[in-house]
């Protein structure tokens, strides 16, 4: 059995080559892979804080602002006031067009990396993955 320490080094493999498979059809678009699961968490949480998206996603604040200040400039995100200081975000209209897109792109490179390895969407994996993803961003 392979020591369970190589999971993260595994799952970095899976997240980088990711990246350098998808970043080329997301620059289409004038993104990345980082501003489209942005885009993708706040189209799924309309009214979301900056900070809210940068815990969400376990990203630095600081990236989380570059990244919605781009989409914003691109009209892909729009900012509202909330209360006191707080500013939500939303998607617009050109986003939420975005949206199927950005989704096919990120299904599809998963379709063929589980369809190379013989692993199906009902393998517990996912369902294992989901649980220990929920105990980092949503904690007890």
């Amino acid at each position: 059995m392979k020591d369970l320490g190589y999971l993260a080094q595994d799952i970095s493999i899976l997240h980088r080559q990711y990246y350098k498979d998808t970043g080329a059809l997301f620059s289409e678009y004038d993104l990345n892979p980082t501003a489209v699961c942005v885009l993708l968490t706040v189209h799924d949480k309309q009214g979301i804080n900056q900070n809210q998206v940068a815990r969400e996603l376990v990203i630095d604040k600081g990236l989380a602002t570059r990244e919605v200040k781009k989409m914003v400039e691109l009209d892909l995100l729009s900012k509202t006031a909330g209360r006191g200081h707080q500013v939500l975000l939303n998607t617009t209209v050109s986003g939420d067009r975005l949206i199927p897109t950005v989704q096919k792109i990120r299904s599809d490179w998963w379709k063929e990396r589980l369809g190379e390895s013989g692993i199906t969407v009902d393998s517990p994996l996912f369902e294992a993955i989901d649980k220990v993803v929920s105990t980092i961003v949503e904690p007890d």
